[in-house]
């Protein structure tokens, strides 16, 4: 059985360090940052961290908000596709600086690239 790119890419902890490092930057980042204003930073990261290992095939459980429903502040501040190019930016940094491989790097970003309409409020789940 093949290894899901959770795995190969270091499971729980690789996860977890990619996504401490995103939010460092999304912080630091005047055009994003001011989305995550007032929320809860600790259990962003434990949602964040745990729909990234779901999304890449951890045996992991998302229970955290339907991501549309969970982005709806952030598209009533105005939260657009510039918006989500930066924070996926953002996220491929991270991921870089951590030392995950190019190609592994190349199927993530697809991954979360295939959010975006959700997200940006394009288009919901069939089973909301």
């Amino acid at each position: 059985m093949a290894d899901t790119l959770y795995e190969t890419i270091g499971g729980r902890l690789r996860i977890q360090a990619a996504v401490d490092l995103f939010y460092v930057k999304v912080f630091a980042d005047p055009n994003v940052r001011h989305f995550f204003e007032g929320v809860d930073v600790q259990g962003l990261h434990a949602r964040q961290s745990m729909f990234v290992s779901m999304l890449l095939g951890g045996k992991i459980v998302y229970t955290g908000k339907d991501i549309g429903k969970a982005h709806a502040n952030a598209r009533v501040q105005g939260m657009n596709d510039a918006h989500f190019n930066i924070l996926l930016l953002h996220f491929r940094s991270a991921l870089e600086e951590i030392g995950v491989q190019t190609d592994k790097i190349v199927k993530i970003m697809a991954l979360l690239e295939g959010t975006r309409d959700v997200v940006l409020g394009r288009t919901s789940k069939k089973d909301d």
